[in-house]
């Protein structure tokens, strides 16, 4: 009988590769079509990876904790030429490497440029118009910039040497030079290596390596921050008397969208000369899971109400911290909201993603004596600080202060949100 390929799909924009989490199956086990198989995880989540036919398992070519790149074969299947045709497979005899399908990730990303408008209606060249550079072999990250001269020069020998062992230059601040004007040089290099190989360590997951590569690309920018604080009281009253208990990032979530359909220029992106604004207000929502951070994100924010979205809230966060999070809410956001304020943090400068310029984080809810007028002195008041970070050549600290103002005005009156 003919046999078809389960190959490694395209799992979201910009992964390249997977992590084999648990082999479901054992050859000679007959299976479904569309049978979970394989559970992976990929630097956004963890996902199934379903057979395409029915009939049974001949081989398996990966074990768990083996890292997979698109497109590799993982098993095969022996399937009746009947359902081949019903199912539309096809055999590896035919064609034992076919390109995966786009997913629903990537389908949803082709259409990013309905995110920005610039003056001529287009955005050519816009990060997320495309597929982005995936994560290099052995998932080392993007290098930051480095100044070819002085110090921070490396010579052919030692760049051959960080990528024979994957070191990028960001971890080369680490490293000391001793030669001419601070020079680094191949002996500096090795003895760093020798250095740390001695520490206790453990491999980098996925996850951890995804944020790193993130945080390097975004500190390639000039990010600025500010902040302000908010009475919290008017959300406080909302919520208890609200039938469905949204939960208190929803309530900035929204004020946000609000606040960016009236000021969207504080979430544009820099593209040379031009800076794009964005057409729909779609937001993340920061999520601590194990080894780091998922980001959410819910569609046209502003034009839905609290009640609407408190359901989507709940599901997408509960599928964040799952690692299992559907493909439909990830990427394509154009600011994050990150509420540090349930880790007991009053203040932080949170950043944002690579392809945002705008991130608003949230502090916990402290007790604070504020001056009356009314009575002539300090009385108690619930107030938490919100920070905003920002591409500082997007926008400047004014800007994202009357955005903030309207934040604010749209938290301390919740019925409007």
């Amino acid at each position: 009988m003919p046999k078809v390929p389960i190959l490694m799909p395209q799992l979201g924009e910009s992964i390249a590769e997977a992590t084999i989490m648990q082999v479901l199956v054992k050859p000679g086990d007959t299976v479904q079509a569309d049978q979970e198989v394989f559970e992976v995880e990929t630097n956004k989540a963890v996902m199934g990876v379903t057979t395409v036919c029915g009939g049974t398992i001949v081989s398996l070519d990966v074990s768990a904790g083996e890292t997979v790149p698109v497109g590799a074969v993982m098993g095969i299947i022996e399937a009746t030429e009947e359902e081949i045709e019903r199912s539309g497979a096809t055999p590896l005899d035919e064609n034992a490497a076919p390109a995966p399908a786009a997913s629903s990730t990537e389908k949803s990303t082709a259409q990013d440029g309905a995110h920005f408008r610039t003056e001529g209606e287009f955005r050519e060249g816009m990060p997320g118009g495309g597929r982005r550079k995936p994560l290099g072999e052995g998932g080392r990250g993007l290098p930051v910039p480095v100044i070819q001269r002085g110090s921070r020069f490396l010579s052919p020998r030692i760049r051959a040497r960080m990528d024979e062992i994957g070191i990028t230059e960001a971890d080369m601040a680490y490293v000391i030079g001793t030669g001419p004007n601070g020079r680094i040089t191949i002996d500096d290099f090795e003895k760093f290596i020798n250095y740390v190989d001695g520490w206790p360590s453990h491999p980098a997951s996925p996850m951890r390596r995804s944020v790193a590569s993130s945080m390097q690309r975004t500190w390639r920018r000039p990010i600025a921050s500010c902040g302000r604080p908010i009475f919290m009281a008017p959300i406080i009253l909302h919520r208890k008397k609200h039938p469905r208990k949204p939960g208190v990032t929803l309530y900035f979530l929204r004020a946000l969208a609000l606040a960016l359909a009236e000021f969207p220029e504080c979430a544009g992106y820099m593209v040379g000369g031009r800076i794009l604004t964005p057409r729909r207000i779609d937001l993340g929502i920061a999520v601590q899971v194990a080894d780091g951070v998922m980001v959410p994100v819910l569609r046209n924010v502003n034009e839905r109400t609290l009640d609407d979205l408190v359901d989507e809230y709940n599901k997408v966060v509960a599928q964040a911290r799952d690692r299992k999070l559907d493909p439909a809410y990830q990427g394509g956001g154009i600011a994050t909201v990150s509420n540090f304020g349930g880790f007991g943090l009053t203040h932080a400068t949170p950043m944002p993603l690579p392809s945002e310029s705008l991130i608003l984080g949230v502090g916990s809810v402290q007790k604070v004596p504020v001056w009356s007028d009314e009575v002539e002195c300090f009385l108690p008041v619930e107030q938490a600080q919100i920070v905003a970070s920002f591409d500082h050549r997007v926008v400047d600290g004014g800007d994202v202060g009357r955005l903030m103002l309207r934040i604010a005005h749209y938290l301390e009156h919740p019925e409007f949100l």
